[in-house]
């Protein structure tokens, strides 16, 4: 067995444009394809709920390609460092390859585990592939990292277009004897409690999965994607971000595809004449969004736990034990905000628009930390990835790189009428209210006694009335935001309870 490569696999699921795959391919020599489960190697983070349902399946489905290219998956369970020494010492192992990894606890890892295996003289083989630049490369004009997304993003499109995919192996080698797995069901990753119905019907994860959802937004949802993006009724976002996450495709691969349906649609109308080329950079936006997170959490690495901005380390967060429980069973009387919330819990997953209208209305309305809202999408997402989910809760409550401007507070009821204008978000997720007119379903609580009986809702029974006074909350928050100038700083957080 000696002389085989080990590809030490994490959040790189996939077969598809895998470098570190490839890399030990290509050295001839047989392949050991490994996944250790080691979540206390991410600190603080290790894998939520939702995201160890996710892994569990995406596990099965990788394991199930490799055996299409006459491999498996070894699977293993302990300290990685360990179980990839034991795992060199059982194979003979001349050089270990893996994707790099960029959370600031995983980069650590890393780094120790190289250096025990250099010590050994194995090779080790680092590539990217989750990301599509080098988070420590790009710097702005004055030599700092960015914090402000607009020039990053001009920065992006500067850069080279990224290389070609690499295409999956069609065969691996492998060891003539076997090696000790665990079944993935000896991970203990699924609930023990059956709530993860809806997860199964909502997703296919894997790698077939994801190539079968971006072939469906390409052909179906880019052409309409800036016009129908916010509106979370409609199916005009990809939904690629669970699959982005475990690495089940890449961003390379996603790039490449919606570049290549540009160039298509460009000779389409080229032959036909009145209609338009489809444009993908709305899309491909997003997907640096996606980089420059990465790149705020590696220059910054604390923001998962203290915020960017140092003057909202002093700022008066409430605790609210109640408005806190409303806000996550989607019971705080604000339809839109508890369709998202609602949305989430059944499924793992979040329109974007709504997952900023809930952020809004915890860290604004409620007044409550950014950091409780982080928690709970870092157990109940699906795409639970430590640098987006950071960015986007310090966006929006203001206190992140490239923030929201800590007076822009959300209208959760202009909101709805925006971008949910007949309200099938709300019907299909808060059913309580579904026969409420228009005019009244993102605000039920100005409905008429007669338009209540005749759609059946009993505020404060059938369905709750306000938590708060979204007026009176925002000017109360506005002057919290205030103290951020006037007050002297203290060596801890404030809080004023209720």
């Amino acid at each position: 067995m000696g002389g085989c490569t080990i590809v030490w696999f994490r959040r790189d699921l996939r077969l598809d444009d895998n470098p570190a795959l490839s890399a030990a391919a290509a050295r001839g020599a047989p392949v050991v394809p490994v996944y250790i489960w080691s979540p206390g190697s991410d600190g603080k983070w290790s894998p939520g709920a939702a995201s160890r349902w996710w892994l569990h399946q995406s596990l099965v489905a990788l394991d199930d390609s490799l055996r299409g290219v006459g491999s498996r998956l070894v699977v293993r369970s302990g300290p990685a460092r360990a179980e990839i020494e034991r795992l060199v010492a059982e194979t003979g192992a001349r050089a270990v390859a893996w994707n790099e990894r960029h959370e600031p606890d995983a980069r650590e890892e890393d780094r120790a585990v190289e250096r025990a295996l250099r010590e050994r003289g194995a090779l080790v083989l680092a590539h990217r592939a989750s990301l599509l630049l080098d988070t420590d490369r790009l710097r702005n004009s004055t030599g700092a990292p960015y914090r402000v997304f607009t020039p990053f993003w001009k920065r992006m499109l500067a850069e080279t277009e990224p290389d070609a995919p690499l295409s999956a192996p069609r065969r691996l080698r492998v060891p003539s004897r076997g090696l000790r797995s665990l079944p993935v069901e000896g991970l203990g990753l699924l609930p023990k409690v059956g709530w993860a119905g809806g997860l199964r019907e909502a997703w296919t994860p894997g790698e077939r999965g994801a190539r079968r959802l971006l072939d469906r937004f390409l052909d179906e949802a880019l052409p309409c994607y800036e016009g129908d993006r916010d509106v979370p009724a409609r199916a005009g976002t990809s939904r690629l971000s669970p699959h982005l996450h475990f690495g089940e495709i890449g961003p390379r691969r996603v790039w490449i595809e919606a570049r290549r349906r540009e160039a298509a649609s460009g000779r389409a109308k080229a032959r036909s004449g009145p209609r338009g080329a489809i444009s993908p950079l709305p899309f491909l936006r997003q997907l640096a969004w996606r980089e420059f997170a990465h790149h705020v959490l590696a220059h910054h690495p604390s923001t998962p736990e203290t915020p960017l901005a140092a003057s909202f380390a002093r700022f008066p967060w409430r605790r609210s034990r109640r408005d806190l429980d409303a806000w996550r069973r989607g019971l705080t009387g604000y339809p839109i905000v508890d369709a998202g919330m609602r949305e989430l819990w059944a499924t793992g997953w979040m329109h974007n628009r709504a997952r900023m209208v809930v952020a809004s209305f915890l860290t604004k309305d409620l007044r409550i930390s950014w950091r409780e809202g982080a928690r709970w999408f870092w157990d109940t997402l699906v795409d639970a990835d430590l640098a987006n989910n950071t960015f986007g809760w310090q966006w929006t409550a203001g206190c992140g790189a490239d923030a929201a401007p800590y007076f822009r507070v959300f209208n959760p009821t202009t909101q709805g009428r925006r971008f949910d204008p007949d309200g099938s978000y709300v019907r299909h997720w808060v059913p309580e209210i579904a026969s409420l007119e228009n005019r009244y379903v993102h605000e039920p609580w100005r409905a008429p006694a007669a338009e209540l009986r005749r759609a059946g809702v009993r505020l404060g029974r059938t369905y709750p009335r306000p938590v708060v006074d979204h007026r009176e909350a925002r000017e109360e928050a506005l002057a919290a935001f205030a103290t951020l100038r006037t007050r002297p700083k203290r060596g801890k957080e404030d809080s004023v309870g209720r």
